[in-house]
């Protein structure tokens, strides 16, 4: 039979938010120790006190260790962030020719302008900038689903600590959502991760990824 020190260690464990709560020493260990015998069934077979002083020994061992938070932070503080306007992101079908968007990216990369291709299941997507929009309107013709203008692309280029830090891409894709901007489009090509929003909402995103 698990003592309750493993018992709570192992609860812990299982629960990263806790974890980091506890190693900023901002948990309500009677609360914690409730909900530890409550969601592991051990209400008769211990008391409170007993989880209580089991949390606080683990937060000892926890106490000299960085959060999951700070880690994210560290690398998005020592993270570079590029933007550039006036982006075109044109939804084509899936069916179009290969050789035809071949030849469209390698006119636009001869210019040394920006030209992404991402194929989904049921359509592509290419991303340019609005001076070849008329390339793609030429090019694709019928096959285009649609065409969105008026947008920036935002590249956060991170050290190469990104592979192995879990969560960073979905710190990012929180700070987005809690300031009410819609990521159009989202991509990422090793350490750099890319979002495509509406040129008006540059200046806020400015603003919140000033790590």
């Amino acid at each position: 039979m698990k003592t309750t020190a493993e018992i709570t260690k192992e609860y812990i464990d299982t629960h990263p938010s806790i974890k980091d709560c506890i190693r900023n020493n901002l948990i309500n260990y009677s609360k914690l120790a409730e909900k530890i015998a409550r969601e592991m069934s051990i209400e008769k077979k211990t008391s409170k006190d007993a989880i209580i002083v089991a949390s606080r020994r683990y937060f000892e061992h926890l106490k000299p260790k960085k959060t999951h938070e700070d880690k994210v932070m560290e690398i998005l503080k020592r993270s570079e962030l590029e933007i550039k306007n006036r982006i075109v992101v044109a939804i084509i079908k899936k069916g179009v020719p290969q050789r035809i968007i071949l030849t469209l990216e390698d006119k636009i990369k001869d210019k040394q302008d920006i030209f992404y291709s991402i194929e989904g299941s049921t359509a592509i997507t290419l991303i340019t900038t609005q001076k070849h929009k008329d390339a793609v309107e030429s090019m694709i013709g019928d096959d285009i689903i649609k065409i969105s203008e008026d947008l920036a692309m935002i590249t956060i280029k991170s050290p190469q600590e990104l592979e192995n830090t879990a969560g960073v891409t979905a710190y990012l894709y929180s700070l987005f959502g809690e300031h009410g901007i819609n990521i159009k489009e989202t991509m990422s090509c090793w350490t750099n991760t890319i979002f495509i929003v509406s040129e008006e909402d540059i200046s806020k995103a400015i603003a919140f990824l000033k790590f």
